[in-house]
This record gives structure tokens, sequence and C-alpha cells, in this order.
């Protein structure tokens, strides 16, 4: 099975650590979020990963290297030049999922007990589904909104009150809130509608699947007693070492 981690991002809300590191190899329990996120993939049977990198990329690289991979095939998707949003970074590494099965999107900061092939598995048996995301009930500001058959609908900024779905009739009263919690699993068709759709080199994914919602199937994943935590946030350090710490147990 493939799988893409984002790594690329600049990760300013850990600073002064990214003044000088990428925030994938920021440190959780000993260990680089990125061979977290690696080496639960590996053992959940996924042993084809493409990382895309941009703020500090040869010491990703490196690491990668003085890891040998992990003793599977990791390839780089390189993003120097630009930051393409998440998206723009899937988009590009297209050529990579090149073998016409669902592959599964992790960001480097995202922490969990989610089962990643379980999750893959939910995707496969889902009625036509473009896309799976894993979503939460955690606090947001940002939302997205789903129906009663859990699927897209919209998505609601509640701090300014600003709206996104494509059907004409949508009321957000009227639907579920849930927060995205950076992982979803893609089907291959997704490069189709990209494609159609005439989307250009950057831009962010969840607008993306914002705009298929009223056409293809893009569903939600809330396994039951979900622990996930955003290790973007400085404050979420203590939550993430809690959550290592379980799961080695």
């Amino acid at each position: 099975m493939k799988a893409m981690i984002f790594a690329a991002g600049l990760g300013t809300r850990l600073k002064p650590f990214t003044d000088t590191k990428p925030k994938a190899l920021f440190s959780v329990c000993g260990k680089p979020l990125l061979e977290h996120v690696i080496r639960k993939l590996i053992v959940s049977g996924f042993d084809e990963i493409i990382v895309n990198v941009h703020h500090f990329p040869e010491q990703i690289i490196d690491f990668l290297r003085q890891n040998k991979n992990f003793g599977i095939r990791i390839e780089i998707s390189d993003e120097r030049e630009a930051l393409l949003d998440t998206g723009g970074g899937i988009k590009k590494s297209r050529n990579f999922f090149d073998d016409g099965n669902p592959f599964l999107v992790h960001n480097a900061d995202i922490l969990s007990d989610v089962d990643p092939a379980e999750f893959y598995r939910f995707h496969l048996q889902q009625d036509h589904a473009l896309a799976t995301l894993l979503v939460s009930n955690r606090t947001s500001s940002r939302y997205l909104l789903w129906d009663s058959l859990n699927k897209l609908a919209g998505w609601i900024n509640i701090q300014t009150g600003e709206l996104k779905s494509p059907f004409d009739d949508f009321i957000p009263d009227h639907y579920t809130r849930r927060a995205f919690g950076g992982i979803h699993v893609l089907s291959p068709a997704v490069f189709h509608y990209m494609d159609a759709d005439d989307w250009p080199e950057k831009f962010p994914i969840i607008d993306f699947y914002l705009s298929v919602a009223d056409r293809t199937n893009i569903f939600a994943y809330m396994p039951p007693d979900l622990h996930l935590v955003d290790v973007g946030k400085p404050e979420n350090l203590s939550a993430a070492e809690e959550l290592i710490r379980k799961s080695k147990k």
C-alpha cells in the first residue's frame, strides 16, 4: 500500500525550533514526528511512501538516508521552489500513485491511535468513495459539515461566519460539525477531477473536496474513542507524549 506524508510545512507555531529545523523532525519521546508516522504506517502494511519537503529539505532527506528509508521504498516530492499547499502537493505526487489503488495521506505533525490499515479498509468498503477523511469532535474554529449519511456537505468558520458548500440549498444547522484530523484516504479518481476542473499548481485539498462534494462521495471516518494530537501546537506536546507512552503499553 502507498501513502504520502506532508512534511513540507514551515511550522511557524513551533518556533524557535523551526527557525533551524523542519517541523517533521520535531522530537516527541525521543523520536522525530516523521519517524513516528513512518513506523506506524509500516506496521499497518504501507510499504511505499512519498514525503514532500520544502522547509530545510536536506535535513529530512539526510534523516531518511541515515535510517536507510526504514527498509521500505520512500521517495521525495521536492517543493523547494514553492509550497504547493495540500491539494497541490498531492497533485504533484500523482505519478507515485500509479497502481490504480487508493492511497493514504498523513500530516507529519499528527499523532493518533488510529489504525491506518483499518481506516484504509473502511474507505474501500464505502460506496464509490472519492475520499474518506478522519474527523473528530475536537473543538475548532473551522468545521466540516456532514449529512446523515456521513457525506461531506460544507464547511464553516464559526468565528467569521464564512460558509462553503457546493449545494444551493445549504443550511449549515442541518448538518453535523466535525473537525478534520489531518489523515485521509483518497481514490486515484481524485486526479481525474483535478484535471477536469483545471485545478492550479497550488491549492488546499479541503477546497477541492468541497468543490466536488455534490458530484461524488466524500465520507467521514470517526472511530470510537479516537485520540488525536496536533503536535504543530506547542501546548499539545504533553498530550502527544502521553499518547505515545500509552501506545507502547
